[in-house]
């Protein structure tokens, strides 16, 4: 009888995965064909994307016209997000501000709400509710000298901006403004950054900087759950500063013009993600790319947007002659990561890479039959470089008006 069981708990985890890949593949407008089932459910997300247009929208006029209430903390804060859902590349983002920021001598805490990070149960959580027990505390990924937390616990991208930012505080919590008091009154925060917090309004910013990804904006216009929107294009308004990432450096006038159509005098600054080397997973030393010049690689990852990871890998002069790809932050198990060696091997692969995103999900003894390594980025600006600069110097030194 529990064959009988786990034979059904795998059939419904399969079931429930290719369910999940073609949303995604819906919402993402990549589904080519499919009939009229696939027709039908993606007029089933268009119209629950107007119900949550309209939510969204009443949300944002009520924080406007101070129905609802924003949180103020008395510290310079500082926003970092998207209009879309996934694959902006805000990470790097938010780590070379909150290091151009602490070499420039501000206290800086990033606040995450930690995203796919292990929290309490819910019967943890219910208990503590029954008995009005305190709530715990924000979870401290990084005090600024010591990472604390794993990736699981912190989540992805706090676990990453933990060790990439070795003077810098992570704190998770899904109430920023509670993460925020934290920060302040127990490491001594004069700088708050919050990672993903475009639609967080319950704690302002006084400097919103919006990324938008250049080679897929805002995807088919519409929003969730129908296209990859979290609020209206219009909402661009909003921005102290646009980031167009992923950019090539040429000049879009279709962007540009639908942008200064909702924000006329938003500084836009134009940035690319670029590789600067491989990191051996094991060991972390650095190498360099050149490695991947006329070698047979297999890659996977988990990630919103895997086109552009895969691409650079064939730009940089690899064939890539096996690729996997999971979904958006997907935990590894083992099982899943054998089977892709051996699929690798099969198909003649003489490396193996995924995103250190990625690399930071998996556990460190993994076993790899052929060399395995994670890509390491950094933020290349390449046009408005004054502006990003000018960016940091207000928060640096802020005029007086900026702090109220």
């Amino acid at each position: 009888m529990s064959g009988f069981f786990k034979k059904l708990k795998r059939k419904i985890s399969k079931t429930a995965e290719r369910f999940a890949h073609l949303t995604a593949d819906v919402i993402y407008d990549r589904h080519e064909g499919g009939g009229a089932a696939v027709w039908l459910y993606a007029s089933l997300l268009k119209t629950l994307s107007f119900v949550f247009g309209a939510i969204a929208r009443t949300r944002y006029w009520m924080y406007e016209n101070r129905i609802l209430r924003d949180a103020p903390l008395g510290c310079l804060v500082v926003v970092v997000g998207n209009l879309t859902v996934g694959g902006t590349g805000k990470t790097p983002i938010v780590e070379k501000f909150a290091r151009a920021l602490n070499d420039r001598g501000r206290r800086v805490a990033i606040l995450s709400r930690g995203y796919k990070s292990k929290s309490d149960g819910m019967l943890k959580k219910f208990v503590r509710w029954i008995t009005h027990g305190e709530a715990p505390k924000p979870k401290v990924v990084s005090d600024g000298r010591r990472i604390l937390l794993d990736s699981e616990f912190a989540g992805d991208e706090p676990y990453m901006l933990a060790r990439n930012l070795p003077n810098v505080v992570v704190i998770v919590d899904k109430n920023r403004v509670r993460a925020g008091h934290y920060a302040i009154t127990e490491f001594g925060a004069d700088t708050l950054i919050l990672d993903d917090g475009f639609q967080y309004l319950p704690l302002r910013g006084q400097l919103q900087l919006l990324l938008v990804d250049k080679t897929n904006p805002f995807g088919n216009f519409s929003l969730l759950p129908r296209g990859i929107l979290r609020e209206p294009v219009s909402h661009l308004k909003r921005a102290s500063y646009i980031f167009l990432t992923k950019s090539d450096g040429r000049h879009d006038p279709d962007l540009e013009r639908t942008i200064r159509k909702y924000n006329p005098s938003v500084e836009i600054i134009e940035c690319a993600h670029r590789p600067t080397c491989l990191a051996e997973f094991h060991s972390d030393k650095r190498v360099s790319l050149d490695i991947l010049k006329g070698a047979k690689v297999a890659c996977f990852s988990a990630i919103a947007v895997p086109e552009g990871f895969e691409k650079f890998l064939v730009e940089l002069g690899g064939t890539l002659v096996y690729k996997k790809r999971f979904l958006d932050h997907h935990r590894f198990d083992d099982s899943e990561l054998e089977a892709f060696f051996a699929d690798a091997k099969n198909a003649g692969a003489q490396l193996a890479v995924c995103t250190e995103k990625d690399a930071v999900r998996i556990r460190t003894d993994l076993p790899a039959p052929i060399p395995f390594y994670y890509t390491k980025l950094e933020i290349d600006i390449l046009k408005g470089g004054d502006d990003f600069e000018s960016a940091v110097e207000k928060i640096c030194f802020p005029k007086r008006q900026s702090d109220k």
